[in-house]
């Protein structure tokens, strides 16, 4: 049948025979042919769910029923003797929490006491690691340094190694008459001994100056206390043994954190380094203007993987004195396994558990906040 053309509104149009359908105005065509992207798209969805259910089936069974079951074992007085879905497992509710965060008595102390511990050992260790991470990286990532891949494998050789195997060897280093000590005496120093000095590295140095009475202290700091512990004792800073922890820990992890780095720093492009050089630019100001603020992300991955990391800090803690001297190197981390394993209480030991883990979630977006982009913000045009 001839195909006929009619101008409609200016516009040519083409019909068919009488009697087919037209496209509606608007349309794409048939309702078939519309449909059909849509049912693809379904179908890739559902291919989709079922390549990644292996792993979707995997996380559940193995990390998100294990936490429901840990976070109804934190409602209970449970000995770890029973079966916690049953009877024989008393249902105390909150009572763990509060004996922990609100209740006066030794649980309240000793959780206070890991607080503070944790609290100095995060707060020394995680810039430190990432201002020498940071330095390593900006020294091997120069183009003319020669031996940078053997200056690489130097750095990163400490956080491939047993964590188990570096605290040992750190037992023999700062024993009272170990390899620190000795290489102190060569310069006139006395070195503590270490591992058994429960000191407060702050107070001493307060004490040195005059300030306070470290044996003895008095005032407002001795009179007011939060969570059991005094002011001062909150104020005291880290004790020698914990300082031990610290260095340990900057050691062993900075090598990582140097490899996060320096890729970044080679992601970098070379001609924003080489118009800024041409701008005049020092290597200070490259640094602060130029490369600090391209590695703004992976600056906030390494805070981040450190905050973590630092505040479930365990093995070394139960190599290198499990809490001791005078609690003063006690964990969160490793007061919760205590609680479960040697004092049979593993109700009282996953409320600590999930304490740490509100806290690490909390911390962990304050410091997204802190870090996040302080540009203005254009409006938007209406």
């Amino acid at each position: 049948m001839p195909i006929r053309t009619m101008r409609v509104s200016g516009a040519p149009r083409t019909t068919g025979s009488p009697g087919a359908p037209d496209s509606a105005p608007g349309g794409t065509g048939s309702p078939a042919k519309a449909r059909a992207p849509r049912a693809g798209l379904r179908g890739e969805g559902t291919w989709g769910w079922l390549f990644v259910s292996p792993m979707v089936l995997v996380l559940g069974l193995f990390m998100v029923l294990p936490i429901l079951m840990a976070l109804w074992v934190s409602l209970l007085h449970w000995d770890g003797q029973s079966n916690p879905f049953s009877g024989q497992a008393d249902f105390v509710g909150l009572d763990n929490y509060r004996s922990l965060l609100t209740q006066d008595g030794l649980d309240r102390t000793l959780f206070a006491t890991s607080l503070r511990n944790n609290l100095y050992y995060v707060l020394l260790t995680v810039p430190l690691q990432t201002l020498l991470a940071l330095g390593l990286a900006l020294i091997v990532n120069q183009r003319l340094l020669r031996g940078r891949g053997a200056l690489r494998t130097t750095f990163f050789f400490p956080s491939v190694t047993s964590s188990i195997a570096v605290s040992t060897v750190f037992l023999f280093l700062f024993q009272g008459s170990g390899a620190v000590n000795s290489m102190l005496s060569w310069i006139g120093v006395k070195g503590p001994n270490w591992f058994a000095d429960s000191r407060g590295v702050l107070s001493l140095v307060l004490g040195g100056l005059g300030i306070v009475d470290p044996e003895r202290p008095t005032g407002m700091l001795a009179d007011h206390s939060t969570m059991g512990l005094s002011w001062f004792e909150w104020l005291s800073g880290p004790s020698v043994a914990m300082c031990t922890l610290i260095l340990l820990a900057v050691w062993t992890t900075s090598g990582t954190f140097m490899l996060i780095f320096l890729a970044a720093l080679q992601n970098i492009p070379r001609e924003l380094e080489e118009s800024a050089a041409m701008e005049g630019v020092n290597r200070r100001q490259m640094l602060r203007y130029v490369t600090l603020p391209a590695l703004r992300p992976v600056l906030f991955l390494v805070l981040t993987l450190g905050l973590i990391s630092t505040w479930q800090v365990f093995d070394q803690v139960y190599v290198m004195g499990q809490g001791a001297p005078g609690n003063t190197t006690l964990t969160p981390a490793f007061l919760s396994y205590s609680a479960g394993f040697d004092n049979a209480d593993f109700g009282q030991g996953a409320a600590i558990a999930f304490i740490l883990l509100a806290l690490i979630l909390v911390l962990t977006v304050l410091q997204r906040w802190a870090l996040r982009e302080r540009g203005a913000r254009t409006g938007r045009n209406r």
